[in-house]
């Protein structure tokens, strides 16, 4: 199945799509490059489970992300993980921290901050601690991506209006092909999360469906 802006309008902008579509000025497809990679963002417990502060009550999203990251597995893709992590006063997220006190659910040792059991990195697979929303801001993810030869980055994670977000513009600022797999991704509401992926495809990354990266990957490898 195709994905469009069309498909991704926030509900009530009706002419939104056809403002952005107009002459073809933004959402060009941009490929799955020669080399691809899997970016798990922040697949924490804290946005999975009732009793945290970052509760989104996206279940489906994490049984998404599961099947993509079995594929990407199965397929030999590099496949990297992200973690938020703080010191115990939270100094080293600064001004972040500040913000949203949600966060303190992240530092050092609160169960709520560990990956969810279905979505653990393997032994393996590397994992980037963070303490702001780009995985790529203040962490070795570039100099990794680089030298394996990464050029795409396919990006999973929560949430989709923040880490993913963040992240994927990063990418796209990085040189790399960033696709954001629709349903892999989650956000607390459903308006923030449309809002950003409509947003994230008209310019900044590919947004597509698990079985569209699918297919363009393994097509990308048979030529």
């Amino acid at each position: 199945m195709k994905t469009t802006m069309n498909d991704m309008t926030p509900k009530g902008d009706t002419g939104l799509a056809g403002n952005y579509s107009r002459s073809g000025a933004f959402g060009a497809r941009l490929g799955a490059g020669t080399r691809q990679g899997l970016l798990m963002v922040d697949f924490a417990r804290a946005y999975f489970e009732p009793e945290s502060p970052l509760f989104a009550n996206v279940p489906q999203v994490a049984d998404a992300a599961s099947e993509l990251l079995e594929w990407a597995r199965g397929r030999g893709l590099l496949v990297c993980h992200t973690r938020v992590v703080y010191d115990a006063d939270g100094l080293n997220g600064g001004v972040f921290y500040r913000k949203i006190p949600a966060l303190s659910v992240f530092r050092e040792g609160d169960p709520l901050g560990d990956f969810v059991e279905a979505l653990r990195p393997a032994a393996h697979e590397p994992v980037i601690s963070k303490q702001y929303a780009s995985a790529f801001f203040g962490t070795s993810l570039a100099s990794l991506l680089n030298a394996q030869k990464i050029d795409c980055v396919i990006v999973a994670g929560m949430s989709t209006s923040g880490c993913v977000r963040a992240t994927a513009v990063d990418a796209i600022q990085h040189g790399y092909i960033p696709i954001v797999a629709s349903e892999a991704c989650g956000d607390r509401h459903p308006a923030p999360h449309d809002a950003s992926l409509f947003d994230l495809q008209a310019k900044y990354a590919d947004v597509l469906s698990i079985q569209e990266i699918r297919h363009l990957v393994e097509s990308a490898a048979g030529r």
